[in-house]
């Protein structure tokens, strides 16, 4: 009999969103076995999302070790046509940090410094941001190193700067719980900040008069909570932010007095304004004039408050106004609002930007973008360059702005940057225009990807394979949304060969020094610039680069957040905490000590609609995923909310085509396109399609008629940016949305053991090209009782495909066995294979392949995936009929992730509850536990509930 190992719990920081929950991570040594909510975390008390809450199943043996990159590795070679291709070999690490010391410095003496791209991430820490940026800027000599919160966060950033005087949202989650009104602008906060939105709905309850104003482009979970829902025209953020300030200033409702002592520039921005009358505002954003009106007088005044008497008012905004060719400008002007009204520097009030990623705020805390430097500095201010200079003891630190995320894959393409080194993060998947990013890394001459997973997109176009540590294996520091810092703990030894990002960095650039030594500069005594053994050592060095800087932590230490918590900055020597709330004097980070008015006028979106294209593509997030899926696309539970990709179309525009739900249509923009099974919903006005950020080529493929691949969503979003912050318009394209013939259809449907339905997935993918439409993900509502993983393929053609093609796919979902059952009718493109299993008393469906007529797939999917009994249904699995000889009950679509309870459980039980919707939500939770947990399903059981009182009280 064997013991089971003694269970230890490591308190650390969750990896996915910018809100910096606690985690404990419980492990027994050698494997992560689970993990819970610090309720000691003054971020989340101990709640977690469906993403933090299933951190352990994502990071346990055999799915982290099937997809994970373990040893270094090496790409040899280029095929014909240029494109790398061909497997790998494992090298050891010092092989692999001298070739990639050799090339970086060969590249360096011969065509210079800004030859050079560093592409960084806001998932590392901020030990690991530091030293990249050090050796970018410092050794090599060029700013060419950027973050994919390029993608997520600069707008914000510039939006602050140029208002407020520096990058520092000036509030904290406490505030939530103070504010009469709630701006939520450009952010689905219930799906993408779950755990926030529970701390919203707290302080909803404990303040019945709060009002929520929500403004979005779609009806989404956050607007269907609202108060006021302004359902705006994309792009039209500063029109509306314009005519609100417009009906403010007519009705006497801005505060002069803070206007006089605290800011400039507001004559102008009265001009800008003044033609922006509710009426013509309303017109622009397709909203009536009366909420217009109405959002004004709750945000200038706060709802609940008696007349004169002002309340306060907190926005909450996040890639609505950030992914945007105008992101900067929105920034601001919804920013100006707050200063207008004196709503910042006091409790419930201020513009609270919503980070994305777990640690831009650390990324941006030292620089890690292109235009800044260490300590909130400038690379455009000769005073800031020299203080960075001194502290890392080079000469110089170089004085013209480094090339942002597209700006530096477009240099790659053209052939300006030749090596490119990619940390972190998956560009082949994020970054718009993916064709434009395939041919950056096709040409650049040598690619480094450092990562922890071997199966993203990006990996296929490495020479060279860093392996690196992740969540539960590393050590370090990350700032969450309100400037709280926390430590990540490693609860687990590194697996393989792996590394931390910051070692890697360091053992790299100790090799450029050697190889580049006039970069040292001749400084006397100092043999390195990278004199660090532990990420401690590395932080230490970033809190003394920030003394005397807007964000001066020097009065912080490791050992401080151990003994008292994570603690927000800034918290200079000498302070006993963090400063919760920013700029309650009045005073702002600028050379007069006065927050700055923006005139910016209004731009329209970057892409307009047009007779070719004709509709409005927005993008956004889904509950239970996590950008690229690198780590949640793993498993199967957390794709029982949103099973697969669908492009959303209002029914009007659905039944003008004359499509139907679950046609399959082809998304066409100007760089490319995708196909998708279409679903008609009112959560998109006339005129818009929606699509998640997460679908990238890793999960959905095909190639056009004319031998086009298509890159996902991706393939079809606009690179074009804000001027400003240089951050891209990933939030809107104009698209046209035409019906495919794709008429021959395939399903494969599979039960498999986890690591081989991840193999099975991989050699999946590789399958995709040769179809004009594939999709390959995992299922499974909830653990496996045997331990296996479900995996769906789907796939359509203009034409039958090669039988050999099929056989292919038969046996990569375990169908090519004895036990198979299988009907081939090659004249008409038929094929079905059903494998069942004994399993207990019944004989359940293991895997299925429909090919040709796919009909079937209405009942035979559920009886798969739900392991119904399948012993009734006989030679019908095979006869391909789209009726079942017995009717099949559907579970229905699953609401709570956590414990598996479906909408039609979830109606059942509201059908017998009566009383308030309090009322029914609580006998629903106490039968259910569903919304008990995580709460991520929360605004969906209310809706429920209140569709369920409404249907009684109309009886």
């Amino acid at each position: 009999m064997t013991l089971p190992l003694p269970t230890t719990d490591t308190r650390s920081t969750c990896p996915y969103c910018g809100v910096g929950c606690g985690v404990i991570i419980e492990s027994d040594g050698t494997q992560i076995t689970g993990v819970r909510g610090d309720p000691d975390h003054p971020a989340n008390f101990g709640r977690l999302c469906t993403k933090g809450s299933t951190l352990h199943l994502t990071a346990s043996a055999p799915v982290t070790m099937a997809t994970r990159l373990l040893q270094p590795r090496l790409r040899r070679g280029r095929g014909a046509n240029g494109q790398r291709g061909g497997p790998t070999e494992v090298i050891d690490w010092t092989s692999a940090l001298d070739l990639a010391a050799d090339r970086l410095a060969e590249i360096v003496r011969r065509d210079g410094p800004d030859a050079l791209g560093i592409y960084l991430s806001g998932q590392l820490l901020t030990e690991d941001y530091y030293v990249f940026n050090k050796l970018a800027k410092g050794l090599l000599g060029t700013n060419n190193v950027d973050t994919n919160s390029r993608l997520c966060m600069s707008s914000a950033v510039a939006g602050y700067k140029r208002t407020l005087g520096a990058d520092a949202p000036p509030c904290s989650y406490e505030d939530f719980a103070h504010a009469d009104t709630v701006f939520i602008s450009g952010s689905n906060t219930a799906w993408a900040h779950p755990v926030l939105f529970r701390r919203l709905e707290d302080a909803r309850k404990a303040r019945p008069d709060q009002r929520w104003i929500v403004v979005d482009v779609r009806r989404t979970e956050t607007a269907e909570t609202a108060d006021l829902f302004l359902q705006i025209q994309p792009g039209t953020d500063v029109a509306l932010y314009h005519g609100m300030l417009h009906v403010m200033l007519w009705e006497g409702l801005t505060d002069p007095a803070y206007i006089a002592a605290h800011t400039t520039g507001f004559d102008a921005l009265r001009d800008t304004v003044r033609a922006w009358t509710p009426k013509e505002a309303a017109r622009v954003c397709g909203i009536q004039e009366v909420d217009l009106v109405q959002a004004a007088r709750w945000f200038a005044q706060g709802a609940g408050r008696t007349p004169g008497e002002r309340g306060r008012t907190l926005s909450l905004y996040c890639q609505g106004l950030n992914q945007s060719a105008a992101g900067t400008d929105k920034n601001a002007a919804l920013i100006n609002l707050h200063l207008a009204t004196g709503q910042i520097g006091k409790a419930g009030a201020g513009p609270f930007s919503l980070t994305g990623q777990p640690n831009a705020m650390g990324g941006r805390e030292v620089g890690g973008l292109s235009n800044l430097l260490s300590g909130h500095r400038d690379l455009g201010n000769a005073t800031h360059r020299a203080e960075v200079a001194s502290l890392w003891g080079v000469a110089d630190v170089p004085a013209n702005p480094g090339k942002s995320a597209i700006e530096m894959f477009q240099a790659a393409a053209d052939g300006q940057i030749k090596a490119l080194w990619i940390v972190c993060t998956n560009p082949a998947q994020s970054i718009p225009d993916q064709a434009m990013v395939r041919r950056a890394l096709e040409r650049a001459e040598f690619v480094i990807v450092q990562e922890a997973f071997s199966t993203t997109a990006t990996a296929a176009y490495a020479d060279l394979l860093l392996p690196a540590t992740t969540w539960g294996e590393k050590v370090g520091s990350v700032t969450n949304s309100e400037r709280r810092i926390s430590l990540v703990r490693p609860a687990v030894k590194a697996p393989g060969s792996t590394r931390h990002d910051w070692q890697i960095a360091v053992d790299i650039a100790r090799r450029l020094e050697t190889r580049l030594p006039e970069r040292l500069n001749g400084q006397t005594g100092q043999t390195t610039l990278f004199p660090y053994d532990s990420a401690e050592s590395v932080w230490n060095e970033h809190r003394e680069s920030t003394r005397g800087r807007d964000l001066d932590i020097t009065g912080l230490s490791f050992d401080l957040i151990e003994r008292q918590g994570p603690q927000q900055w800034p918290m200079p020597e000498g302070a006993a905490t963090g400063k919760a709330r920013l700029y309650e004097d009045g005073v702002f980070p600028t050379e007069d000590g006065r927050a700055r008015f923006s005139a910016a006028e209004f731009r329209p979106v970057a892409e307009p609609r047009d007779a070719r294209y004709p509709f409005s593509l927005t993008t956004g997030r889904l509950r239970d995923q996590w950008h690229g899926m690198s780590r949640t696309g793993t498993l199967g539970r957390l794709f029982g909310h949103i099973a697969e990709p669908v492009v959303e179309m209002h029914p009007t525009d659905v039944a003008r085509r004359g499509l139907q739900d679950g046609a399959l249509v082809e998304v066409r923009s100007r760089r490319g396109s995708l196909v998708l099974p279409i679903q008609s919903t009112d959560k998109v006005a006339p005129t818009q399609v929606a699509i998640p950020m997460h679908w990238g080529e890793e999960v959905l493929g095909g190639t056009d008629d004319k031998g086009v691949a298509r890159l996902g969503i991706n393939g079809v979003t606009l690179p074009t940016y804000c001027p400003t912050s240089k951050q891209p318009e990933l939030k809107h394209a104009a698209v046209r949305i035409e019906a495919v013939k794709l008429p021959w259809r395939m399903l494969g449907l599979a039960w498999l053991p986890q690591a081989e339905a991840l193999k099975a997935r991989e050699a999946l993918k590789a399958l995709m090209p040769q179809f004009g439409y594939a999709m390959v993900l995992p299922f499974g509502r909830e653990p496996h009782a045997d331990g296996l993983a479900g995996l769906v393929w789907r796939a359509a053609a203009a034409a039958p495909m090669q039988e050999a093609l099929v056989k292919q796919i038969e046996a990569l979902l375990g169908l090519s066995g004895r036990d198979t059952l299988v009907y081939h009718d090659r004249q008409r493109g038929q094929y079905r294979a059903v494998l069942m299993q004994n399993v207990s008393v019944d004989r359940l469906l293991r895997g299925v392949l429909l090919a040709g007529d796919t009909r079937a797939e209405s009942w035979i999917k559920t009886l798969l995936q739900d392991e119904l009994p399948a012993q009734s249904y006989g030679r019908a699995l095979l006869a391909g009929s789209p009726t079942a000889p017995v009717p099949v009950q559907d579970k229905g679509p699953q609401v709570c992730t956590c414990f598996n309870v479906t909408e039609p459980q979830i109606v059942q039980v509201l059908g017998r509850c009566s009383g308030s919707v309090e009322e029914r939500m609580a006998q629903l939770q106490g039968e259910l536990k569903c919304g008990t947990n995580c709460g991520s399903c929360l605004p969906v059981l209310r809706g429920l509930a209140k569709a369920s009182a409404g249907t009684a009280t109309a009886l």
